[in-house]
């Protein structure tokens, strides 16, 4: 059900050497590029009318309009189960209590006397957030992506999610819901690269964003690379990924049902065990297969996803080897599963988001934890971070000098402004003092 990899008995390479010995799943964006390019270029030209038609050819659906109605949204929150409401509420608490801590303030320096350089954070102001539809629903990215976007003092959200044929047209009732306990009431019946789109350009209903943030297949991953440059994204999501990395103490049920639980997300979906233990991988192989019996989404989306080759167990010498193989792996979910789980978390370095210990698995962070689950996937988390207050924030240098501070200074910007060939930048401050160099 799901393959080996033996790093056992020689020293492990190092950098991109050992990545390329571990396992990942195929995710083309830029094959994928070329064909959304088109459908990004109809919504810039035709608006509101592509974005219908786009919902007839991709989602089968007939729409009249693409924005939803408030009293819809408003009735889906009506008609929500209890339960439900009650757990995306502590699910919105949670994220509440972590992303407001994340807020920046405003912080001065005094370089010098009558010269300071102030840093604001000024959020951006408007955001376009996508909560996917496809093989789940996700109220929880609903969560995920408002959340932080509120916290750090975003004046315009709008939302977009896949018109959903079984609900006439309109994004999935929970979607819906979850919008309307967060505030929300601009959302938008479109999917895809060209929900992206619409975010990117503005139509007549929908008015352009500076930034796009949220999970999606890779025709949103592709459409956020389009648009690089023309507006902010998170990240380019690939599919989701769960490394656990485990010694001889780790539960096999656990861990068993913990790569399970992202495997059904995909059949694209990672699910990487690292050890040290070959009893325990043994452990873990048998306990496999009576929870992925017992489960739903097997043959579509978990068999495929622990026998692909984005997934495997992977058998390292001592636990020093695995920090490094999941250094070098990245993932987007990092479970330890260890004796002192907590003094080998606090050493990685790479991870999207780390789960400490067996009470902290994945799914946890997927709902409830209070973090943040839109995370780099694909290595990525060796350079970048998950969605946060900061994702939505910009870093603003207020300088401000005095004549007495800038005349201190001045023969120094004067003397690297000729040493870069560029006098012009010299000769701006020397015009303030009568063409002449201070002395000071």
């Amino acid at each position: 059900m799901i393959s080996r990899i033996d790093l056992r008995g020689d020293a492990l390479p190092e950098g991109g050497a050992l990545r390329d010995l571990l396992p990942r799943a195929e995710f083309d964006v830029e094959a994928a590029l070329e064909k959304v390019r088109p459908i990004c270029e109809d919504v810039h030209h035709r608006g509101t009318a592509a974005l219908i038609e786009y919902a007839q050819k991709f989602d089968g659906v007939e729409l009249s309009q693409v924005r939803v109605p408030a009293e819809a949204i408003k009735a889906a929150l009506e008609q929500l189960d209890p339960a439900v409401r009650a757990a995306l509420e502590e699910s919105i608490r949670r994220a509440r209590i972590v992303h407001r801590n994340q807020r920046r303030t405003e912080h001065t320096t005094q370089v010098v006397p009558g010269g300071t350089v102030t840093e604001k954070w000024v959020p951006v102001e408007r955001v376009g957030l996508y909560a996917p539809g496809g093989r789940s629903v996700y109220p929880s990215s609903v969560v995920m992506n408002v959340v932080p976007a509120q916290e750090a003092g975003v004046e315009s959200i709008a939302l977009a999610s896949p018109p959903q044929k079984e609900f006439d047209g309109l994004p999935h009732p929970t979607i819906l819901a979850a919008c309307a306990l967060l505030g929300v009431d601009e959302v938008y019946a479109v999917g895809g690269a060209q929900a992206v789109a619409m975010f990117a350009y503005g139509t007549e209903d929908c008015l352009p964003s500076n930034m796009v943030t949220g999970p999606g297949n890779i025709w949103v991953a592709a459409a956020k690379r389009y648009f690089t440059g023309k507006i902010g994204i998170d990240t380019e999501a690939g599919p989701t990924e769960i490394a656990v990395l485990a010694d001889s103490t780790a539960d096999p049920v656990h861990v068993a049902a913990d790569l399970i639980s992202q495997a059904e997300h995909d059949p694209l979906a990672a699910a990487v065990l690292v050890t040290d233990s070959a009893e325990l991988a043994d452990a873990v192989e048998k306990e496999l297969e009576p929870q992925v019996a017992a489960t739903k989404h097997v043959e579509d989306r978990i068999k495929p996803a622990l026998a692909g080759k984005q997934s495997a167990i992977v058998l390292v010498d001592s636990l020093e080897d695995g920090l490094k193989v999941v250094d070098a792996y990245g993932a987007e979910h990092l479970e330890i599963q260890t004796a002192d789980a907590a003094a080998w978390a606090a050493r990685v370095r790479n991870a999207g988001a780390i789960f400490v210990g067996p009470w902290a698995p994945v799914s946890l962070g997927d709902y409830c934890a209070g973090s943040n689950h839109v995370l780099p996937t694909g290595g990525c988390a060796c350079h970048s971070s998950g969605l946060s207050v900061q994702s939505f924030l910009r870093g603003i240098h207020i300088v401000d000098y005095t004549r007495d501070a800038l005349a201190e200074v001045t023969h120094h910007v004067v003397t690297l402004a000729e040493a870069e060939d560029l006098p012009a930048h010299g000769a701006a401050l020397k015009a303030r003092f009568g063409w002449k160099v201070p002395t000071v």
